[in-house]
């Protein structure tokens, strides 16, 4: 059986790989909406971006609540954290790893830059050699 960490952020993932559920996201940044103010800024349906509301409510990533006639959704930045933080190692380990390489390529440069050059043999003839 999985742990439920990674049941969440599977559904996480799964959410956030949509470009246009990223959009909402991205536009809940700003505050909450009613659902009719998110709609209206996509080229797409309603009914799909109803659809991409309630993947992201069950991805944990939004809240909704009603007021009056309007379902209000609200970002909700737990799961995001949660993958922060899951990335945190992999940043470390991509930060490690391109240090010690610019320290390499540093180090092969400077030893090339100051070793001298041997001196190619002259393999060209001239006409009145021959």
């Amino acid at each position: 059986m999985r742990h439920p960490s990674v049941t969440y952020s599977d559904r996480t993932f799964q959410a956030l790989a949509d470009p246009t559920r990223r959009a909402v996201l991205d536009l809940l940044r700003r505050g909450s909406q009613p659902a009719g103010e998110i709609a209206g800024a996509f080229p797409v349906s309603r009914p799909a971006i109803s659809k991409h509301l309630r993947l992201l409510r069950r991805a944990h990533l939004v809240h909704e609540h009603r007021e009056g006639r309007h379902r209000v959704y609200q970002l909700n930045p737990e799961p995001l954290r949660a993958i922060d933080t899951w990335l945190e190692q992999y940043r470390s380990f991509w930060k490690m790893s391109l240090t010690n390489l610019k320290t390499f390529v540093e180090t092969e440069y400077a030893k090339e830059t100051t070793q001298p050059r041997a001196a190619k043999p002259n393999t060209k003839t001239s006409k009145g050699d021959r």
